[in-house]
C-alpha cells in the first residue's frame, strides 16, 4: 500500500456523506482507501487489521493475486453479454462450483439476497410441479433470528423487528420455528412444504452454531416427509468453518445450496443457486433471470475462486488458525468476555455489558488498529479473511484483551 489517494480528510467525507446517503448502515468511523491482504488504510495512511472480512466477502483477503490476475485478464477481452447470448466462461465455472459442492447444476445470480430470492423461487415451483403441491399454497419452513437477505420477501420471515418495522404487508408461505430445534421443525413441516431453508450456522444472530446431529437431522427429515433442505451458506460457506461448506461438519448434501460472498474474491458480486438436477431442472427459459446474473467477469472471477478452493489450502488455514482463534478466546472468558462460539475461523464473542457494548469494543479496537463489527447489543463477530498469519491473529486477540481491560 502506498500514500494515500485523496486530499480530503476521514473526518470530512463522513461528513460529506451524510446529506447524500441513505442511513441504512451505522459504520465505524474509518474511511479505507485501499486494501490489501488482511490489512486496510484509511485516507491519512492509518493501517488496520480487517477482521470482518466483509462479512466472508473477502475470505481470501484484499485484492488476492490470484483472482485480481483472473478479473484484469477478463476485463480485458469481454465483461457482459447479458443471458441473451452464451459467453466462454460460464461453462467452466458451472461445471467447477457443481463439482466442488457435489451437485448437479447452477443458477448464476449477483447478490446472497438474489440467491435465496431465487432459491425460494425454485423451491415452490417444484413444489407445484413435482411434489404435487395445490397451487398457490406451498409453504416453506425457515428457522427463528435468521438472515437471509434484505428483500420484501426475506424480511417477511426475519425475526428480527428493526429489519421489518415499516415495510410490510408482507409476503406470506413461511412457518418460523426455533432454530435446532428438530421436534418443532417436524411438527411444522406438513404435505404442503416446498422446503426447509436454513442457514448451517447462523451468522448475524452472532455465529449461534446448532448441536451436533442437528444438521443430520434435518437431512433426515426432510427426505423422510418429502421436502427439499436448502442450506445459506453465503456467510458460512466457501472455506470459512475450516470446510468447504458448513453441512459438511455432519458429512450433509443439501438439495439446494445456496452462495455469494466470497464466490465473488471481493472484486464483484457473485452468487448461485446450486441444486439436483430434478430441483433446479424445473425453471424454463423466461421464468427467471439476471441481465448480470453468469456475466463473463463474474464467471471467471468465480472460477478462479473454486480453483483457490480445489487445493484445499483455505480450508486446511482456517481448521489450524481456529485452534488459536479459539484458545485466545478462552483466555478471555471471564476477563471482559461471557462466553464465545467459533467454528474454523468465525466466532461470536459475548462482551460483558458492564464493559461495554459491541459497538464501544468495535469503536476502542478501531483505535488499537483492528476493524470489527457488532451484532446484538454486546456480541461482536470476528471473521478474518483466510489468509490471516497466526501471528496476525494473536495480535488481534491481544488488542481485544487490551481493550476489554
Amino acid at each position: 500500500m502506498t500514500a494515500p489517494v485523496t486530499t480530503r480528510s476521514s473526518a470530512d467525507l463522513i461528513r460529506a456523506e451524510e446529506p447524500v446517503l441513505a442511513h441504512n448502515y451505522h459504520p465505524l468511523p474509518v474511511v479505507v482507501a485501499r486494501a490489501e491482504g488482511t490489512w486496510v488504510e484509511d485516507v491519512e495512511g492509518r493501517r488496520y487489521l480487517d477482521m470482518l472480512a466483509g462479512y466472508s466477502a473477502l475470505n481470501f483477503g484484499h485484492r488476492h493475486p490470484a483472482l485480481i490476475e483472473a478479473a484484469h485478464r477478463q476485463l480485458d477481452r469481454l465483461t457482459l453479454t447479458s443471458r441473451a447470448f452464451h459467453n466462454d466462461k460460464l461453462a467452466e465455472f458451472a461445471e467447477r462450483l457443481a463439482r466442488l459442492t457435489g451437485l448437479d447444476m447452477v443458477l448464476p445470480m449477483n447478490t446472497g439476497a438474489e440467491a435465496v430470492e431465487s432459491g425460494i423461487k425454485v423451491a415452490r415451483k417444484w413444489a407445484y410441479e413435482v411434489k404435487g403441491v395445490p397451487a398457490d399454497q406451498a409453504t416453506i419452513v425457515v428457522a427463528a433470528e435468521n438472515f437471509h437477505g434484505r428483500t420484501t420477501t426475506i424480511v417477511s420471515f426475519s425475526t428480527d423487528e428493526t429489519a421489518r418495522q415499516g415495510f410490510g404487508p408482507f409476503t406470506p408461505g413461511f412457518r418460523i420455528v426455533p432454530y435446532n430445534d428438530l421436534a418443532a421443525l417436524e411438527a411444522a413441516v406438513d404435505e404442503t412444504t416446498a422446503a426447509v431453508l436454513l442457514e448451517p450456522i447462523q451468522g448475524e444472530a452472532g455465529v449461534l452454531i446448532p448441536d451436533d446431529g442437528y444438521l443430520t437431522g434435518v437431512r433426515e427429515l426432510t427426505r423422510r416427509k418429502g421436502c427439499l433442505f436448502i442450506a445459506d451458506e453465503i456467510q458460512s460457506g466457501l472455506g470459512r468453518t475450516g470446510r468447504t461448506l458448513a453441512v459438511e461438519h455432519e458429512a450433509v448434501v443439501p438439495d439446494v445450496l445456496l452462495l455469494g460472498k466470497a464466490l465473488g474474491g471481493g472484486i464483484v458480486p457473485v452468487s448461485a443457486v446450486v441444486a439436483r438436477r430434478d430441483v433446479l431442472g424445473v425453471l424454463r427459459p423466461g421464468e427467471h433471470g439476471s441481465t448480470f446474473g453468469g456475466n463473463p467477469l463474474a464467471a471467471a472471477v468465480g472460477t478462479a475462486v473454486v480453483e483457490l478452493l480445489e487445493t484445499g489450502e483455505f480450508q486446511r488455514r482456517a481448521t489450524e488458525l481456529g485452534v488459536v482463534l479459539r484458545g485466545g478466546l478462552s483466555a478471555l472468558v471471564g476477563k471482559g468476555v461471557l462466553g464465545f462460539r467459533a467454528r474454523g475461523l468465525w466466532a461470536g464473542v459475548d462482551i460483558d455489558p458492564a464493559v461495554g457494548t459491541g459497538r464501544e469494543i468495535g469503536e476502542r479496537l478501531l483505535r488499537e488498529g483492528v476493524l470489527v463489527k457488532d451484532t446484538h447489543g454486546s456480541t461482536i463477530r470476528l471473521a478474518p479473511p483466510l489468509t490471516i498469519t497466526a501471528d496476525e491473529l494473536t495480535g488481534a486477540l491481544g488488542a481485544l484483551e487490551k481493550v476489554l481491560a
